[in-house]
């Protein structure tokens, strides 16, 4: 196998303890000077005092990023005054070697200080070994890459027999960012990359990693078609190119049961797959396909991926909550209860059954929406930092609901199709299962038959919202309802939920 773009640690490690600062960072000053710019720990722990002289107080920090939040290392004090003072860097017993930074500041000026700690050793390990390796350690791993989701910085998947790494940011041949289409890596090539290991919101992932070799693989997916299938299902077809010996197919097991392979022909390095699916009863659904060869001595991958739409799933939004991330659609039905962006429609919707966030409706400035406006939505099942979220939400419907006060109210025909957004002091309760009171603001009172825990609630879901959000007499309430009459008297019906202040 060809050795590819290597870059020893040795390199890398010397640019670091020798680069250039910018025009602020100095590294000689006259207003604050240290004993030493180059602090180094032993490995088995300890610490490394130098002396600082400055001619006014000074601050300094270390060094952080994203990728790294250097808190093996401790300094022995934040700041100090003008004068000369002993500094003192110390850290644990390091596994590995590690390097870190701190800067230095006083008088408007910058000092840097390189702080090194042992000797960095690169290890060659598994892709689950990486997944559980500390952050900030520099690892070697070889994979097939799986699949490539951003080809200008190179943020892609690598997968060994004991799992998979994501990789984000890959540099050129030179060390350079953004240029990684000029590596040539493809979906299915074994690849060895060589990077420090990191993590963001808590999923383990290598950043800016070197390429050290590419073994390219002897089967790829040249192209595909009908890869969105129709929800009545039909035919997917993959079109191969395979130097190896034979191809084989892995359909998922939770695939077989709509997917099958109907036929695979070859011509010479040409192999076309075809493959049926079956008419969608559910919500969408898809599969990733891993078509295989061999050489006689070394086993090699591709794969595909096949998406089928799938019927549009009506639920509570207590059903969507309890669903899975994935691409099955969901039909939502609630109140706009806040709208966090009035841009993008980042907004909270509630049905008699809980409440959700939606990330964003499609063309929402477009819409007219407010708070208050019942609206049915279709979207995914998604979350952000584990918290449940609609994702990629299309308006279906909307019906508006108007603002007014009680008075305003009472002058309104009777109508089962306009909806109020009412608010009133709870002067009685006349039925305190199915919430039936009375309402008044200022002069103005209107009976409220039935107060609801949200929209789309029946049956015994319609009892018992008052003694459970613990509402009584005194309190002010805001209902979203119709306008009626019962024997000729005023009322507002089917009243939903939507606040309360209490008197209290």
């Amino acid at each position: 196998m060809k050795l590819k773009y290597l870059f020893p640690f040795f390199f890398a490690t010397v640019a670091l303890m020798t680069s250039c600062a910018d025009e602020e960072v100095m590294t000689l000053l006259d207003e604050i000077r240290v004993s030493s710019s180059y602090v180094a720990i032993p490995e088995e722990g300890g610490s490394s005092t130098i002396t600082v002289t400055a001619q006014d107080s000074w601050t300094i920090e270390k060094v952080t990023t994203e990728k790294d939040e250097v808190e093996w290392l401790t300094i022995s004090s934040a700041s100090g005054s003008a004068g000369e003072t002993e500094l003192t860097f110390s850290a644990p017993a390091a596994i590995d070697g590690r390097t870190a930074e701190a800067l230095l500041h006083s008088g408007g000026k910058t000092q840097r200080i390189n702080i090194i700690q042992g000797l960095a050793k690169i290890s060659e390990v598994t892709a689950a070994e990486v997944n559980a390796g500390p952050d900030g350690k520099t690892f070697r791993v070889t994979g097939v890459c799986t699949s490539i989701v951003n080809t200008l910085y190179g943020n892609w998947y690598l997968t060994d027999e004991t799992g998979t790494v994501y990789i984000y940011g890959t540099l050129d041949a030179k060390g350079a960012t953004r240029n990684f289409l000029s590596l040539g890596l493809e979906v299915g090539d074994e690849v060895t990359i060589e990077g420090p290991k990191s993590s963001y919101q808590g999923n383990p992932q290598m950043v800016d990693v070197t390429v050290i070799q590419i073994n390219k693989s002897l089967i790829k997916v040249d192209s595909v078609e009908n890869q969105a299938l129709p929800i009545e299902g039909g035919e997917f077809i993959a079109y191969l190119t395979s130097k190896g010996q034979g191809v084989s197919v892995d359909i998922p097991e939770d695939a077989k049961s709509w997917l099958s392979i109907s036929s695979i022909e070859s011509a010479g390095e040409e192999v076309v797959v075809k493959f049926n699916a079956a008419a969608n009863t559910g919500g969408d659904r898809g599969t990733t396909l891993i078509f295989r060869t061999t050489d006689g001595s070394k086993n090699y991958s591709t794969e595909t991926t096949l998406t089928q739409k799938g019927a549009i799933l009506e639920v509570p939004i207590s059903e969507f909550l309890a669903a899975e991330v994935g691409n099955t659609q969901y039909r939502l039905t609630g109140v706009i209860i806040n709208i966090a962006n009035t841009k993008y429609g980042n907004l909270y919707l509630r049905d008699f059954s809980g409440e959700t966030y939606v990330y964003g409706i499609q063309d929402f400035q477009e819409k007219g929406l407010k708070e208050g406006d019942i609206i049915t939505i279709v979207g995914k099942r998604a979350a952000y930092n584990g918290s449940p979220q609609v994702g990629s939400a299309v308006l279906e419907s909307v019906i508006p609901v108007t603002a007014a006060t009680i008075a305003e109210v009472l002058t309104k025909p009777d109508s089962s199709q306009d909806y109020f957004l009412v608010t009133g002091e709870i002067t009685s309760i006349a039925n305190d299962t199915y919430g039936n009171l009375y309402l008044k603001d200022g002069d103005s009172e209107i009976y409220l038959y039935g107060c609801y825990p949200g929209y789309g609630a029946t049956g015994d879901a319609r009892k018992y919202l008052l003694a459970d959000k613990g509402i009584q007499v005194g309190d002010k309430l805001t209902v979203i309802a119709t306008k009626g009459s019962y024997n000729g008297v005023p009322q507002l019906a089917h009243g939903i939920y939507f606040s309360h202040e209490s008197a209290e």
